[in-house]
C-alpha cells in the first residue's frame, strides 16, 4: 500500500511518499500528479521517501519520468529522505541519484533550489 501527502510550499511540491512504492501502484501517484502539475505550472517537486519500506525499478522510473518532465519546463525533481536501508540500496544501485540531487531532508530541498537560482 502506498500513502501520499502532498503539501505545496516555498514554491516547491513536496510529495511524501510512505508505504511500498511499486507497479502496483506507481497510477496511483500519477493520478494524483499529474493534473496538479499542469494546473498550477509545477516546476519544483520534492519527493520525500522517508516513509518508504519498498521501492521498485518503476517506482523509480515514475520518479525519473517526472524529472524528466520538469527539465523540459526548466524545473527540477528532488529527492530527499533515503533512510531505510532497502530504499536505499535500490536508489544507489538504479543510478537515479546521478539524474536527480538528493537532500537530506525538506529543508535541504528549499535551500537548494533557493540558492541554486531556480527561483
Amino acid at each position: 500500500m502506498l500513502d501520499i501527502d502532498m503539501e505545496f510550499r516555498k514554491g516547491i511540491l513536496f510529495v511524501r511518499l510512505s508505504g511500498e512504492f511499486s507497479v502496483s501502484n506507481c497510477s496511483k501517484l500519477n493520478d494524483k500528479l499529474k493534473k496538479l502539475v499542469n494546473e498550477n505550472n509545477v516546476r519544483f517537486i520534492t519527493f520525500n521517501v522517508f516513509g518508504l519500506s519498498y521501492i521498485d525499478l518503476e517506482g523509480i522510473n515514475t520518479i525519473l519520468r517526472y524529472n524528466q518532465a520538469l527539465s523540459k519546463i526548466n524545473g527540477k525533481a528532488l529527492i530527499c529522505g533515503i533512510e531505510n536501508d532497502f530504499v536505499k540500496s535500490r536508489m544507489y544501485k538504479s543510478n537515479i541519484l546521478s539524474s536527480i540531487f538528493e537532500t537530506k531532508d525538506e529543508l535541504g530541498a528549499i535551500n537548494y533550489i533557493n540558492l541554486g537560482g531556480y527561483i
